[in-house]
């Protein structure tokens, strides 16, 4: 174990830290940041994550690194979420986005008197919605698109929004989750039965906890912000675009449902994953204008708002995610992930310490890296041979540690979701943290205690 590359990398940390509360760019502390600490790496003849095309020389690997998470990136969560940023320009161009708030506001209107409910009830609506659509920025941002709009209207500031809407992410449930597949094959339970049986039992008081810690948060920092809902620039009660451009905004979440693997609809399977989903909306809204006003040209010219709306998000959202992972690999060069698990195995605690320490250590960790993934994906494979010392079912100890990973994501501002979430609603990522920092640390110590209590 190099306990100097361990102890860098928390200096590191501390240092990226300090200059993202000074309103440094994010960027460019990110990436040279990782960069600064994978040539430290390298320096320490540590084992540096892999790379498929090495240059063969080992400096210009270096720079290797940020080609192949920028190809990476972009062939899947980064074009999805161009593709989402395109989609969320559009509709709001072309009215739709109004329209499905016209249509929201007249049974919803109730709530105007009590904004803050409204805003809670979404969170439990988010995670079941989540089960169905695996993807923490997809789902994020596609209830964005539908819901964020209609919470606005309500009453409800765009933090506010903003942060119960990263909040329905919380928890990775059910079998189409990558951790919940990762967790059942390690402890030899089918999927289903991982959920059914053990997530949803712990996941429900959670959800529960942080409906009322959402609200009373939320609640309290828009009246220390002096926020009024007169602030808003409430849409208007009259469309200019028929009623049935209301579905166009749902329409992506409607299509991952029906054709979700989960429930199995149709006799041979469809897949469809959130990028195709998008781009059959796009041209369901193309449809839609060409119908309504009735000139090819001017139709085809609107495209250009999508292509905007990418290049938008991909200059903003997506570098920054790549800039993220490039930080995150430094830190795992380092050895931040390995010092950790050594720290873990030697503290001497029994099966409930060890639990507790673990399930926290990931929470911290998934902070840190702003991916529940990786942190889980390295401590999980642990969790058998600690069980089988200590005589426990590896259960009890990968379930909490399993939902503190997705939970430690929902509150970091290097988290591809947050940063996503916060160029949409345009504010900035530590004001969503600041609003997800209470709600989801109380949640962690219910967890712990509810579990193994």
């Amino acid at each position: 174990m190099n306990y100097i590359g361990v102890l860098l990398s928390v200096v590191f940390v501390g240092v990226v830290a300090r200059l993202l509360l000074k309103k440094y760019n994010p960027h460019a502390v990110l990436l040279i940041a990782g960069l600064a600490m994978l040539l430290i790496s390298l320096l320490l003849k540590n084992d540096l994550p892999p790379l498929k095309n090495p240059t063969g020389f080992s400096g210009f690997d270096l720079f290797a690194f940020i080609k192949e998470s920028f190809s990476s990136t972009n062939a899947g969560v980064g074009l999805m979420i161009m593709a989402i940023g395109g989609f969320v320009a559009y509709i709001d161009k072309i009215g739709a986005s109004n329209a499905l708030v016209y249509v929201a506001m007249k049974p919803l209107n109730l709530f105007k008197k009590h904004p803050y409910i409204a805003a809670s009830l979404v969170i439990p609506i988010g995670q079941i919605l989540f089960i169905a659509i695996p993807s923490a920025a997809g789902l994020s941002l596609l209830l964005m698109a539908s819901l964020f709009p209609i919470l606005v209207n309500l009453g409800v500031s765009k933090i506010s929004a903003a942060s119960v809407i990263t909040a329905t992410t919380a928890f990775a449930l059910g079998p189409a989750s990558a951790i919940t597949a990762s967790a059942s094959a390690i402890i030899g339970l089918e999927s289903i039965n991982y959920f059914v049986n053990h997530q949803i039992v712990l996941a429900a008081p959670l959800s529960i906890s942080m409906m009322i810690t959402y609200y009373f948060v939320n609640k309290y920092y828009d009246k220390k912000n002096n926020f009024e809902k007169s602030d808003l620039e409430e849409i208007k009660q009259e469309i200019q675009v028929p009623v049935i451009y209301a579905i166009i905004p749902i329409l992506p979440i409607i299509l991952l449902i029906v054709f979700s693997e989960i429930f199995s609809l149709f006799p041979s399977p469809i897949k469809l994953d959130t990028t195709t989903a998008m781009f059959i909306s796009l041209f369901v809204a193309l449809l839609f204008e060409l119908i309504r006003i009735k000139n090819i040209k001017e139709v085809f010219e609107s495209l250009k708002i999508f292509w905007n709306g990418m290049g938008n998000i991909f200059k903003t959202v997506v570098t920054l995610i790549i800039a993220a992972d490039i930080f995150a690999q430094g830190l795992i060069s380092l050895g931040f992930i390995d010092g950790l698990i050594s720290l873990t195995q030697n503290i001497g605690f029994n099966a409930t310490g060890i639990g507790i320490v673990m399930a926290v250590m990931i929470f911290l960790a998934s902070i840190l890296m702003g991916s529940g993934n990786a942190s889980f994906f390295a401590f999980g494979p642990l969790v058998p041979k600690i069980a089988k010392t200590l005589g426990v079912e590896s259960t009890i100890m990968i379930l909490p540690m399993q939902l503190s990973a997705s939970m430690g994501r929902t509150v970091s501002p290097v988290a591809g979701l947050i940063i996503a979430v916060s160029e949409i609603a345009g504010v900035t990522t530590l004001q969503i943290v600041k609003r997800n920092v209470i709600p989801l640390t109380v949640a962690l110590v219910i967890m712990l205690i509810f579990h193994f209590i």
